[in-house]
């Protein structure tokens, strides 16, 4: 379909709901906006210690790499100071002290994908000295481990461990997902380093305080098949180990040390379950090797373990390294139990200021405490940097700038009951109008993932151009507890069994309430949501019109096969059964009954293309309805899709939902 023609039909749909000439909504943004990327790249924005100068990147155009820019904060409409990393894409920066920032950035130096997890980009990090306006990259790839506020011309980096090539197969089994670490002081100001210590399997994943005082360790014992934590009493003190547990049982059972309990020098905060379905937080007494205080747990969801935290450090990390001040849950929106009162007072201060606050946060702060760069996030809000100096608020930016926030839709968090009759969260997206809408079900990845809330650029999307939007929680997400997490693998496990009917019920308790029309229902997911996507569109009796598969794994026991090399023990047990119960979309081809889109990145590492490659071939020996779309030079991430994969996935998905799913039309 045309552009045109696409936003006639926009147009006609807006007339026929009632939505333009003074009534509720306008047109939908043309696509070529969506497809955009953040004009500023997502955690970018800092501040140099003496609150000075203000870093972020930035993507000038289209089909631009970001950039970085420095401003002058004291007047942040002079012209800032702008360096590109010439052929290859910065993706993250960091102030080390007032001259230097530490950066990383990484280009692509492969046009076919050489295996599961072999990724097409090569990464690289250095040093831009902003006094010499010099970029310098260094031979190996690091990542910053720990400031020294103490010692500003220093810093602690870590380096991946090459592979140990020597090592047995039972100890690269045992291994899993835990990767040693190198660790190095490098002097900022005579260009020097040194290695403070090597990490091996047993003992490699190291944690230091403020003043670069190494304390706190973790390994695998591989003879046992179990992740080890210790720690140091004092300064060079022989490491004690404080508590070990099963690496069969981690994914279900996490243990994370998050920093010392300064009213204890013995104790540290860690987040587990210690018992319990919800993850919390607790103050775990290393000496004694037992927990000694639950600090905060909420009955219904973990306290976040992954994605970008779960926790709140000082907003002075020059002052305050590595001080805890609180836990963050996810219900309705992002929220955090705070036990600093400053802190908490600070936060409530910037809520009170900050236009449409919902999920704020202060991402840089000076030494002094005097500037800060505060960020704020939302459904009607892609994200938007604040710089407040001298008691005076201003806007440095957004995200995605080109969206007015009247213009995008807003979203409720509910409860719904399965078929079984468990208790389900979802995220609900909005659209202008009058109900019932055109209904997307749009579940996550993973499946050990969640969603959370806040601004989802697919689901705006999709509001955007009229449909109503629900992301399903279903079992085996993460996020709500232990037992939710578990029910995935039940009987043999639930994928495309009651996994399915979860995503299914989500759908009918919409139409329930009157919101969604079930004669225009579709479902559209990516990675695992792609698998649900497939498994739908073979279901009977048959609830949509039409499902849309993105990096779908259409093969799960192909893709439990490539994993395989890192299991043992009690994990390769359980997914050795769950091969043999799973729903696999290339044995259900036969069974499809409604239209299917499949997009699929060609360069993705984590589901191979061949999935896609293998179940089109069917699809086409069956003569069902398809049409595929293959993204060249896409990997599996969000962040590896460009503005013309955007465009291009973009505008099959809206077509795809009008023309041949029908779902545009009352």
């Amino acid at each position: 379909m045309t552009s045109l023609k696409r936003k006639i039909i926009a147009l006609l749909w807006a007339l026929a709901t009632g939505t333009v000439l003074g009534a509720e909504a306008p047109a939908p943004y043309p696509l070529e906006q969506w497809a955009m990327r953040e004009v500023i790249v997502p955690r970018s924005v800092s501040l140099s210690p003496n609150g000075e100068q203000l870093a972020l990147l930035k993507i000038p155009t289209r089909d631009g790499n970001p950039h970085v820019e420095i401003y002058d904060t004291a007047d942040l409409s002079k012209k800032p100071f702008r360096m590109n990393a010439d052929r290859m894409e910065l993706t993250f920066i960091r102030w080390l002290n007032d001259d230097k920032l530490f950066f990383q950035a990484r280009r692509a130096v492969r046009d076919t994908v050489e295996g599961r997890e072999r990724s097409t980009y090569r990464s690289k990090s250095g040093l831009l000295d902003v006094k010499e306006k010099k970029l310098e990259s260094f031979d190996e790839n690091y990542f910053v481990a720990q400031l020294l506020p103490k010692s500003p011309n220093k810093v602690i980096l870590g380096m991946a461990v090459p592979s140990q090539t020597k090592a047995s197969s039972r100890a690269r089994r045992a291994q899993g997902a835990f990767s040693p670490y190198d660790y190095y002081e490098f002097d900022l100001e005579k260009d020097t380093r040194k290695l403070l210590v090597q990490g091996k399997i047993a003992i490699g994943a190291y944690g230091f305080d403020g003043e670069g005082v190494l304390w706190r360790a973790q390994g695998v014992d591989v003879s046992k098949r179990e992740n080890t934590f210790l720690w140091r009493p004092t300064d060079g003190a022989d490491w004690q180990e404080f508590y070990r547990t099963s690496a069969d049982d981690w994914e279900f059972n996490p243990f994370r040390v998050l920093g010392r309990d300064d009213m204890n020098a013995n104790h540290a905060f860690v987040l587990a379950r210690n018992g319990h379905d919800t993850i919390g937080l607790w103050s775990y007494d290393m000496k004694n090797k037992r927990f000694a205080e639950a600090i905060f747990r909420h009955p219904h969801v973990d306290v976040d373990t992954w994605f970008f935290g779960g926790w709140r450090f000082h907003s002075n990390r020059w002052e305050h390294p590595g001080k805890l001040v609180g836990v963050e849950y996810v219900t309705d929106k992002r929220h955090v139990e705070f036990f600093d009162e400053s802190e908490a007072a600070l936060y409530k201060q910037l809520e009170g200021v900050i236009p449409g606050a919902h999920d704020v946060s202060v991402v840089s702060r000076s030494r002094d405490g005097a500037t800060l760069v505060a960020g704020n996030s939302g459904p009607r809000d892609p994200g938007t940097y604040y710089l407040l100096k001298n008691g005076k608020l201003e806007t440095i930016g957004s995200q995605q700038p080109l969206f007015a926030s009247e213009n995008l839709a807003d979203y409720e968090f509910v409860r719904y009951k399965a078929r079984d009759g468990r208790d389900l969260f979802a995220y609900v997206t909005m659209p202008k109008g009058k109900p019932p809408f055109p209904l997307v079900v749009m579940p996550h990845g993973g499946p050990q993932a969640r969603d959370f809330g806040g601004f989802d650029k697919w689901a705006q999307l999709l509001a955007n151009y009229g449909y109503l939007v629900i992301q399903p929680q279903f079992r085996g997400s993460n996020g709500f507890g232990r037992s939710l997490r578990e029910a995935a693998f039940e009987d043999g496990g639930q994928e495309g069994r009651k996994m399915q009917d979860d995503n299914d019920d989500a759908a009918l308790y919409l139409v329930k309430r009157g919101l969604a029309d079930q004669k225009r229902m579709a479902m559209f997911g990516w990675s695992y949501g792609g698998y649900a996507a497939a498994v739908a569109a073979s279901r009977t009796p048959q609830l949509y019109q039409c499902t849309i598969a993105g990096a779908g794994v259409f093969d799960p026991v192909l893709q439990f096969r490539y994993s395989r090399r890192g299991m043992d023990g009690e994990t390769l047990e359980r997914y050795l059964a769950y091969e043999e119960k799973v729903v696999r979309p290339v044995d259900e081809v036969a069974k499809v009954n409604v239209p299917i889109l499949i997009v699929h990145g060609v360069v993705d590492i984590r589901v191979l293309v061949d999935h896609a490659t293998k179940y089109v071939k069917l699809l086409e020996e069956h003569k069902k309805p398809h049409k595929y779309v293959k993204l060249e030079g896409a990997d599996h991430f969000s962040n590896t899709l460009l503005y013309d994969h955007q465009l291009e996935f973009f505008t099959a998905m809206i077509d795809f939902l009008q023309d041949d799913c029908g779902l545009g039309e009352a």
